[in-house]
Formats: structure tokens, sequence, C-alpha cells
């Protein structure tokens, strides 16, 4: 098993829609602006979250639990930027929608930017054959609101080919998180 490159990258996103939209450079400005980058870098892609929020509130006074996921427990935004309350957490949704091949596991990493304020982005894995948008879960440990910038950079994605195709794919399963999108909540 081994990382994938900027090379491969390209290929399979412009070749086979593993990526959608794409960004082939990584990009550091808009409109001479700067902001939080994504795109393709060296061994990875770093994706961007859309305008759509999900933040946690204990207006309702609900227990969190996995199974039974009070969907009142969150206030639904639309907007350029996300203020976390502190010590709260947000969901949000990349840009970008994947396709996962069957012999690759990509694994979703917070950025840099983000981390050094006290914002973390969950590490999750996207299993071979696993399509959709990627929820985001945005974890502000710090004592003072915190800002998320819609449409720019706050994860990044590391590709791990491995030596031989799974047995039983994330598809094959049936998985409960397959062809999502929007901002999912948990589903059991």
């Amino acid at each position: 098993m081994g990382i994938k490159s900027d090379r491969w990258i390209r290929k399979m996103a412009l070749e086979h829609k593993m990526i959608d939209p794409f960004e082939p450079n990584q990009v550091r400005r808009e409109r001479n602006q700067p902001i939080v980058s994504y795109g393709t870098s060296s061994y990875g892609y770093d994706v961007r979250c859309a305008d759509e929020f999900k933040i946690f509130t204990n207006i309702n006074s609900s227990i969190v639990d996995p199974k039974q996921f009070d969907e009142k427990s969150f206030v639904d935004v639309q907007s350029d930027v996300c203020i976390i309350p502190p010590n709260s957490f947000a969901l949000a949704r990349t840009v970008e929608y994947f396709r996962i091949p069957r012999d690759v596991l990509t694994i979703c990493l917070g950025k840099s930017t983000y981390a050094r304020c006290g914002i973390i982005v969950n590490v999750t894995p996207l299993e071979p054959e696993w399509e959709g948008h990627v929820t985001l879960e945005f974890s502000n440990t710090t004592p003072l609101p915190a800002r998320i910038y819609a449409n720019e950079g706050v994860a990044q994605m590391l590709f791990l080919g491995a030596d031989e195709v799974c047995e039983t794919s994330y598809k094959d399963r049936a998985g409960k998180y397959q062809g999502q999108t929007g901002v999912v909540v948990p589903r059991t």
C-alpha cells in the first residue's frame, strides 16, 4: 500500500470523475484576496466546505445519542461563514463529490491553518467504492467563537493505494452513507 501522488490524483479525477468539481492546482487566492488553500497538493487533495452548516445547539437539552440522534440538536445555517460556539461543533459537507476506486482507501485530515486556531476536523476514512459528498465535523476546542469559511480549503484527503483489491467494498455492503448529498447526521 502506498500514498498516491498529485499525478495519480489528476488522472483519476479527470478520467474517472473521482473528485467533482476538481481543481488540478493549489488555489491560494481568489478575487485577489488570500484564502485558505484548496485543490491538488503533492500527495493529496485539499477540499472545500459548502455553505451548508448544521451547528450544534443545546437549546433542547437533548442527550447526544448516535443510535437515536435528535436532529433538533442542530441549527441549519446557509452562509459564506459559520460561527461555531465555544467548546462546540458544527457539521458541513464538501463542495466536492467523491467516487473512491475499489483499490483505494482515502483518509480525511484537518488542515494546519484551522488546527493552529483550535479548530479540529475529525479524521475519517472514505472506504473503497464509497461515493458522495463528505460530511465534515469541525470541533471548536477554544473558549471563543470560531469561524469556518465556506468555499475555501478545510481538510486534506490522502489516497492510499492497496496492493490488492478488497474482497468487499463499501458499495458491496450497501453502506448507510453511500451516495450521500447534503450534510448528513448520524444513521444506524
